[in-house]
């Protein structure tokens, strides 16, 4: 059978006696965890702050750092508050302590590399062990609350190297702790964002640490190794080199019921899945761990055979939903495709109505797309669906013809349409609806989410058509970011290759391939002939070799990794957005909405756009929204706050309306997920100012917002 959840009979039984929900523990006070508690529900009880006052907001403090790089650094991290400190991170990966009431910096933490990003950190303490658990590249690291060095007995002198472990060598392969783990008791439960390109990647286990110590304690692996559930359904090596299926938009606790749940994401490649025919169970996947040890309660796969980069972008929201007189314990999941899974937490079960619908088959060769695809029938989805021709921009008749020109070249976009050479659309697109941000959630089971709505286009290429090893390496590892032309991509914030030599000398390059640079990861694990042979081709080097080894270069890319399958055939032309010739998505407005939705009844109670383009606005255009990253916080006091939007703006709406009543510019783009707490009786909203996405400038800030008080 598919897709049916796993629920023991013991199980079953156990959830017909805790049918009850038991009240969330929000946020108050202080600001504990990630998305303000384990429940990721991004809500508050503080109400000092209402829709009465919001618009007498002031700069409370800023702290300003110095570690932006232009176009390139973001601070995506969502702050902790704990008793009157605040604790975040900059845009170097630097970890920080600051007076919350002031922003005066008390610490500061240096990692001996900085790598990736940082969504947030974790708290955990025992009497007067207090500690910031602190993912950077593949380390985890414990460091005191109070001091900022680091915890001697926890892990190597303070840090658990995430490499390790994995039952593979995984040495040189992309490996980030992007968004933080969660406590469950002693325990912190992590997980890992990996590759998921056609060259090698390591896979995405989660695992179980002893806090204290750092040693592991139990590990769940998400393409499952021989004797394990669904290990029949993938190929018989998949264990042994299929990467990604793995967590990295984090994970929340159900502490009372001892369950954590993963929303697991797709296998490598991405596009391509002829190396790995049939469902890919866990893959796509919100699986539902008993904390304590790791084994499956249940599971729910949103996408079959993934081949559109659908991973579950956010931590799945705990809320309690009320139904026929009882309070339901649920989770719900936003999906990129712009929709919410809803399930009873403990059984599984949905909420609301499913379906299994037909979707297109594929024509790569080696390729065989699932015949079946489920949807949910309620809510309905928050993003549009399709982008067909009746949709396509009129912003100026230039813009139409452009677009409407490029449209008539790409395949037809129905859902589930297969990645293609013709070129596919990907709509609402590979970053949206749903970002990483994620959704808020009140205690009436009001779910709030913000949404992007850009088209993508997925152009497939063969990447056997390579003439040098360079080539084909970079084909292999760099067109995802850098595209086949090696222009990057401005909106991106991804820098073009085509000039490098320029920029950088060989030993630079060859140093930035080999141990990576801000969110590029490292690529370790080529070989010194490969890395030679891909800086030859990015310095425009003719390769040439004696007429004995002439086209031997093609017996090496099967060592691309250790204990990796032979590469794919395809690779792709990279991540783009559909533009209008002037930048603009190609599709109508709204290019970004904000969304509250009843799940008590699934029925909408508003939508909104979120930011705008001021230079359209001044041409009388209504706003059209834009493209968000970064999730909203709600409070008691009846308010959301959220950044996000390209425009840089912090803006707070009326949750109950959705009317917007103040916004503010920040020095850099608040694309992170902003937080709220108390101080001597006085609320603060804070939020990281790191900018650099969607082509906007970078920044390495903190602002915090209050009323005007002594």
């Amino acid at each position: 059978m598919r897709n049916l959840p796993l629920v023991p009979c013991a199980a079953l039984l156990s959830a017909l006696s805790l049918s009850a929900a038991p009240a969330p523990v929000f946020a108050g006070r202080d600001w504990p965890a990630y998305m303000g508690d384990k429940a990721a529900s991004h809500y508050s009880t503080l109400a000092q702050i209402t829709p009465d006052n919001v618009n007498q907001l002031q700069v409370a403090w800023t702290w300003q750092g110095n570690g932006a790089r232009p176009n390139t650094s973001q601070i995506q991290c969502n702050p902790l508050i704990i008793d009157g400190v605040l604790y975040a991170t900059t845009a170097q990966m630097k970890l920080i302590a600051l007076e919350a009431a002031t922003g005066r910096e008390l610490w500061r933490f240096e990692p001996l590399e900085a790598n990736g990003v940082n969504r947030g950190l974790v708290y955990w303490a025992d009497g007067d062990d207090r500690r910031i658990l602190y993912g950077n590249g593949h380390w985890l690291h414990a460091v005191d609350a109070r001091t900022g060095k680091l915890i001697d007995a926890f892990g190597d002198h303070g840090r658990v190297d995430l490499s390790e472990g994995l039952g593979r060598d995984v040495r040189g392969l992309a490996i980030q702790a992007n968004s933080p783990g969660v406590i469950y008791r002693n325990l912190i439960i992590m997980s890992m964002r990996v590759g998921e390109g056609p060259g090698p990647a390591a896979p995405g286990h989660v695992r179980g640490y002893d806090v204290r110590t750092g040693k592991l304690v139990w590990i769940f692996h998400a393409a499952p190794y021989p004797g394990e559930a669904h290990y029949d359904e993938w190929p018989p090596e998949a264990w042994k080199h299929v990467g990604g299926v793995n967590a990295w938009p984090g994970m929340t606790v159900d502490d009372e019921r001892g369950l954590v749940f993963c929303p697991i994401g797709s296998a490598t490649f991405d596009f391509w899945g002829g190396s790995r025919p049939g469902n890919d169970v866990y893959a796509d996947c919100l699986v539902v761990l008993d904390a304590a040890t790791g084994k499956v309660s249940w599971y729910y796969q949103f996408t079959h055979h993934d081949l559109w980069d659908r991973d579950p972008p956010a931590a799945p929201t705990l809320l309690t939903i009320h139904r026929g007189g009882r309070d339901i314990p649920a989770v719900a999941q936003v999906t990129k495709s712009g929709h919410v899974w809803v399930f009873n937490r403990v059984t599984g079960e949905h909420l609301f109505p499913v379906q299994e619908i037909a979707v297109p088959s594929s024509d790569l060769a080696g390729e065989v797309a699932s015949p079946t695809q489920p949807l949910p029938l309620k809510p309905a989805p928050f993003a549009r669906q399709l982008f067909t021709a009746d949709l396509i921009t009129d912003r100026t008749p230039e813009a139409h013809r452009a677009v409407l020109e490029r449209f008539s070249r790409l395949r037809s976009h129905v859902q589930f349409l297969p990645p293609s050479r013709e070129g596919t659309i990907i709509f609402p697109g590979f970053d949206g609806g749903a970002e990483w941000g994620g959704a808020a959630a009140d205690p009436d089971g009001i779910l709030y989410v913000n949404s992007n709505e850009m088209p993508w286009v997925l152009n497939m290429i063969d990447s056997s058509g390579a003439t040098s090893l360079g080539q084909q390496v970079y084909l292999q590892n760099c067109t995802g970011c850098h595209g086949a032309d090696r222009r990057g991509n401005a909106a991106g914030n991804i820098p073009s290759l085509v000039d490098i030599k320029q920029r950088l000398s060989r030993e630079q390059i060859t140093e930035v391939i080999t141990k990576g640079r801000a969110v590029m990861p490292s690529w370790g694990f080529l070989s010194e002939q490969q890395r030679n042979s891909v800086v030859s081709y990015l310095m425009g080097e003719v390769q040439t070799a004696a007429p004995e080894e002439q086209g031997a270069w093609k017996t090496y890319l099967p060592d691309l990794g250790s204990d990796t399958a032979t590469p794919p055939p395809y690779t792709h032309t990279g991540y783009n957005r559909f533009l209008d010739p002037d930048g603009y998505p190609a599709v109508k407005p709204p290019w970004g909405t904000l969304n509250a939705i009843d799940l008590n009844t699934g029925d909408y109670l508003w939508r909104v756009t979120l930011g705008e383009y001021p230079e359209l606005t001044a041409k009388g255009v209504p706003p059209t929204g834009t493209e968000n990253y970064g999730g909203p916080l709600v409070t008691a006091g009846g308010l959301l706050f959220i950044g996000a939007s390209k425009d840089e703006m912090f803006h707070a709406f009326d949750s109950k309306s959705g009317r917007e009543l103040w916004h503010v510019k920040l020095p850099a783009g608040g694309y992170a997920t902003p937080s709220t707490y108390e101080v001597a009786g006085r609320q603060y909203v804070v939020i990281a100012c790191g900018g650099g996405k969607m082509g906007t400038k970078s920044g390495d800030s903190y602002v915090a917002f209050a009323l005007p008080g002594n």
